[in-house]
């Protein structure tokens, strides 16, 4: 692709990012699904710039005011390159930027009235609710790439991936992980393939290893999503007792089936319906604001609402007292 024609990719993809309906993620593989003819290199430029202007849409909206519209937030963000060369006109490129527009983008330039939750790229609602703003410090910064040893230690786990030229240190917390703060592209490496380590938050592996499963255990992993916990526990139950699997989505909650047959974990048991009264661990990952996943997805702050937080926190609690009903004395 010309370089033109990929901005203008970046232009349609903010177009529907900038609805707030869908995950940016989600759009963007939507976008390429539909084009399969966009080679690697340009998917890489064009999805590394949607998520560029993304961590600065605040910032960048705020500078542009009514002017805030997707073709004008790529032109700031691009603001030290070549408009002219970018916003040409030709076919497949941005319409070359008019005198208004030209105007608008000066004026945002020189633009220094933000206030603090705009310099947190944080809508204000939300500021209000961060008691220690170095949480929305970590929150900005990109997220590492962690990944779990699965059924072999991790410094084997490390010397695999190093013998594969991906080089990753362990992680602080967990003994089971290891991380990069390099973009890699794990699903082609013999590591991952065989089973051998699974990409899992540091967080998700803490709490695994918090329940402290042993081998006869009988687990719920009540809001399972695509089962990294779940399966987690199984490995670390050393594939002894069951560990039951249960979301509302269905879709996602069948990923497992492909997950564990390549992790090699096989105490996975996807339920429908949960009425037992007597699971010795009950693990409740429950809906919520998702402030956790902004480094990963910072489009997700601007899908939540006050009213969708109240919503959710009352879920919260109804999900909390499901789940202590139906674990038993003791567990």
């Amino acid at each position: 692709m010309k370089e033109a024609s990929r901005i203008q990719a970046v232009i349609d993809v903010l177009d529907e990012v900038m609805k707030d309906l869908l995950p940016a993620d989600v759009l963007l593989e939507k976008y390429f699904k539909l084009r399969r003819y966009i080679g690697a290199k340009d998917r890489r430029f064009i999805s590394d710039t949607v998520w560029g202007i993304i961590r600065k849409r605040v910032k960048l909206s705020k500078a542009l005011g009514k002017n805030a519209l997707p073709r004008l937030l790529t032109a700031l963000y691009l603001q030290n390159q070549d408009l002219e060369l970018l916003f040409n006109g030709e076919e497949y490129a941005p319409v070359i930027l008019s005198e208004d527009e030209k105007k608008a983008l000066a004026m945002a330039k020189t633009f220094e009235a933000y206030d603090e939750a705009d310099l947190y790229e944080c809508p204000k609602w939300l500021f209000a609710k961060f008691s220690d703003k170095r949480a929305l410090e970590a929150l900005n910064e990109t997220a590492p790439v962690d990944v779990r040893a699965n059924f072999i230690s991790r410094e084997q786990a490390k010397d695999r991936l190093k013998k594969e030229g991906l080089f990753f240190a362990p992680t602080p917390f967990s003994p089971l992980g290891l991380r990069s703060t390099e973009r890699v592209n794990l699903k082609n490496a013999m590591t991952f393939q065989d089973g051998d380590i699974e990409v899992m938050d540091e967080a998700s592996q803490v709490i695994s290893l918090l329940c402290n499963a042993k081998a006869h255990h009988k687990i719920m992993d009540y809001c399972a999503g695509a089962g990294g916990k779940a399966l987690a526990l199984g490995a670390l139950m050393h594939n002894d007792g069951v560990v039951f699997a249960h979301d509302i989505n269905q879709e996602r909650l069948s990923r497992i089936k492909k997950r564990a047959e390549r992790l090699g974990v096989l105490n996975i048991k996807l339920k429908a319906q949960v009425e037992d009264c007597d699971y010795d661990r009950f693990i409740l990952d429950a809906p919520c604001s998702g402030s956790g996943t902004w480094r990963r997805a910072p489009d997700a702050k601007f899908r939540l609402s006050a009213q969708k937080l109240e919503e959710i926190v009352k879920t919260q609690q109804e999900l909390l007292e499901f789940g202590a009903t139906h674990t038993k004395p003791g567990g």
